[in-house]
Order: C-alpha cells, then structure tokens, then sequence
C-alpha cells in the first residue's frame, strides 16, 4: 500500500480503527521478542486473547503454550534473528506488529559492571532491537496497520541507584524509539515504546532473592511507587496491546509510562 492511498478516504482499510472494535486484533499478525515469560509471556497471551496471532521469539520458547507459535532466537546474534523473523513471518503469513521486549537486567553503579558485562546488556537491550526491527521493517512495510512497540522502563526517564549500566541501554531505547518514529512515519510504520516502573516480573524476583533481606527489599520497591505496589506484568501488557491496536492509529513516538505514578507524582510523605 503507498503512502497516497495509506492517507486516502475513499480507500477501504480492513482496519480502519473507527470500524472496529478497539479491545480487537483480529487479522493481525505479531512478534514477540522475549515472549516465553514475564512482561513479553504476557503481551503473547494478550494480543492472542485479542485476536491476533502471535510467534513468540526466545532462547526457550518452551514457557510459550499454544495457541502461540514458539520459535527459538537469540536476539544477539543477527542470522539467529533473521532466520527466526522469516521463520514467523512464513508461518503467520505475513507481520503487523513488532513487540522488541527482549532484555536482560544488570545490578550496580558505574564502578561494578565491567566492559563485557556493559557490550553484552548494550548488545541485548538496544542492538537486539535493532537487529528484530531491521529484519521485520521489509514486512511491516507491506501491511496496512503497521505498529513497533518497544519495551522501555522508567530507567530511562528517572535516576535509580545502583541501575547505571540498565539505565544506560534503557535511555538508548528511547532515543532509539523517537527516531524510529520519526524515520518510519511516512512508511506507515508507528513506533512507540512503554516504560514499565518496577515489575512483578522474574527478574526483579531473583534480585529479591539475592537481598540480604528479600521481604525489606520488597517493601521498598512497593513503597518507590506511589500506588504502593508493583506493576504487573498484565498491566504493562494492556499497554503494549493498545499502542499495538489500530485504536492507537494515530500514536507515534510516545513513551507510555506505566509505572504506578513514579515519573511524575511527586506525593507528601503518609501520615502516620
């Protein structure tokens, strides 16, 4: 579909977003990097729930159940990830959607992470993005909803102790997302990215492990945001759906904070 007839009224859109159902995905296809567990086992599940039909893409897609389509892929290495998008592309029948939430965490400040710990997070946190998007764009540019929505995290937007190297890749995201954005607009491609606070997810569950008191570190990380608790990885999920969704049409380049208010309340501390 070219850009005149993307922009044309009297050009009939199977997914025009003011006749569908905007809970809906039916028709869509989607990837999802990182779908066998937490935030992006989530997102597969709920875009599946919604209609659409989701590959997930993992070091171990065993954790993704039917009716999602399991494909191994190691976001690090560029002919792992091309194969594996060709790979989903050839058994969806084509791509609409592109959830980049393949990810992994580091711990400590600016002194604690050596250089291949910083090549490696750098590596899987923003090229892995890089390398699913480059490999997706030549099929996303074939579909008439087209929409990239990147995992983030309020790392990006908010100083956290002892997050140095996370923060670091997590801000390289959302630049990465804006210029996407902006590159892919006239394409007919929208990119946005969610900035989770701090999720329920496995990975924030070992770092409580690892604490010399996990049940304090917990009541710390609940009371850091202002609802008082954790995000879920269902909550971040219902965001990614919705920028995913034609009922997002015209969303593009915006970071969708889903982190309990923690960016930007500001609250008095609570009586006692």
């Amino acid at each position: 579909m070219t850009e005149q007839n993307r922009s044309d009224p009297s050009t009939p859109d199977r997914l025009d977003p003011n006749r569908l159902d905007p809970n809906r995905l039916d028709g869509l296809r989607a990837l999802v990097t990182g779908g066998a567990s937490g935030i992006g086992l989530a997102t597969a599940q709920l875009l599946a729930a919604r209609g659409a039909e989701v590959a997930v893409l993992d070091l171990d897609p065993s954790g993704a159940g039917a009716p999602l389509l399991g494909i191994k892929a190691d976001v690090s290495d560029d002919a792992s990830v091309r194969e594996a998008v060709a790979t989903a592309v050839a058994r969806l029948g084509g791509l609409d959607i592109l959830v980049n939430n393949a990810g992994i965490g580091a711990a400590g400040t600016v002194e604690d992470n050596d250089d291949d710990q910083w090549h490696r997070v750098l590596d899987v946190n923003v090229l892995g993005m890089v390398r699913t998007s480059r490999a997706a764009l030549p099929h996303l540019r074939r579909s008439a909803h087209a929409a990239i929505v990147n995992t983030c995290s309020i790392a990006a937007t908010a100083g956290l102790p002892q997050r140095a190297l996370y923060s670091a890749s997590k801000g390289a995201v959302l630049s990465l997302t804006l210029a996407m954005a902006a590159d892919h607009v006239r394409e007919g491609i929208r990119v946005n990215c969610v900035n989770p606070g701090t999720a329920d997810t496995p990975w924030v569950g070992r770092l409580l492990d690892d604490a010399d008191d996990p049940q304090a570190e917990r009541d710390a990380l609940n009371a850091r945001q202002p609802i008082g608790r954790l995000v879920s990885a269902a909550e971040v999920a219902a965001a990614v759906a919705y920028l995913a969704s034609p009922a997002a049409a015209s969303v593009t380049g915006t970071a969708l904070a889903v982190d309990g208010g923690m960016q930007g309340l500001r609250l008095r501390p609570a009586e006692k």
